[in-house]
């Protein structure tokens, strides 16, 4: 009875042992395609990127590593994106109040079809989130965002480094048959900074102005006009010009909708016709 005892205070002794935190490993990364309520995501690098859409709360868990390795905290100002490079540094405007904030983007996410971001508890908080979808403008700090890219573990500079460099060629002038090999040196030795770790960004925000819209489904863009009014003629869309980056683009949308209920209806219409692009905008 004794040994019986003994064995069930040891085996609960054991598995009260705490759980170690997970060890943050910070890093860029691209990221390869997702799926998320049954619609699929491309990550891509887009360091100029902007646009519009819903924001929801995170609800991530507490400690758990991000996409790019670090620890979550949602006291800190952050925030996930189903396709941006990680991390990254946006500006997010709530439109239905004017308050603006920045945030590092280092996870992905939302996993909800027609929600732009996720924002951590303290970031939702600062905008004056509820517990519904919130209109917002996201703008990319593009200086910002490169320089992470050119600095942490996995990133250009990094890339570059480790690149294995080709055979160079030394021939004599004399003889043109005098050539001989000589092997370059390999970047690959080049080891990654070890240890990296981020500056939490400001818990401040900005009071602006004010300038809610109304809900589109956007389903396509083009570089062509003709092209997008062929496409929305035979979808009942309509035609609007957006910029993209540096460039003016087509995009096709039906709408406008009064309600996020009715947009997101028009979206799960629009994907299972098969447009496979569509999200939500804010005009």
């Amino acid at each position: 009875m004794k040994k019986v005892v003994f064995g069930g205070c040891c085996l609960l002794v054991v598995s009260c042992s705490p759980t170690p935190p997970p060890r943050a490993d910070v890093h860029y990364t691209v990221g390869s395609a997702w799926q998320a309520d049954g619609q699929w995501f491309y990550p891509r690098e887009e360091f100029a990127w902007q646009g519009t859409g819903l924001a929801v709360r995170q609800n991530g868990r507490e400690g758990e590593l991000t996409a790019n390795g670090e620890v979550r905290s949602m006291a800190t100002m952050t925030a996930s994106h189903p396709t941006l490079q990680l991390p990254a540094i946006v500006t997010v405007i709530n439109l239905e109040n004017g308050r603006q904030v920045r945030v590092r983007v280092n996870d992905r996410g939302p996993a909800q079809i027609g929600r732009a971001l996720a924002l951590s508890t303290q970031a939702a908080n600062l905008l004056g989130m509820g517990n519904d979808p919130t209109q917002v403008r996201i703008v990319e700090d593009e200086a910002a965002s490169r320089q992470l890219a050119e600095t942490l573990p996995g990133g250009v500079a990094l890339q570059i480094e480790a690149a294995p460099k080709g055979q160079v060629l030394q021939s004599s002038l004399g003889n043109a048959e005098d050539t001989s090999v000589v092997a370059g040196s390999r970047g690959a030795e080049a080891a990654a900074p070890a240890g990296v770790q981020l500056p939490a960004l400001p818990v401040v925000y900005t009071q602006g102005y004010a300038a809610p819209g109304m809900l589109w489904v956007e389903t396509m863009d083009f570089t062509s006009r003709s092209a997008a009014m062929m496409q929305a003629g035979g979808h009942g869309g309509v035609v609007r010009p957006v910029m993209s980056g540096q460039s003016m683009m087509w995009a096709v949308r039906q709408g406008p909708f009064a309600t996020i209920s009715a947009a997101d209806a028009a979206l799960k219409r629009a994907l299972l016709n098969g447009l496979t692009g569509s999200h939500i905008v804010v005009e």
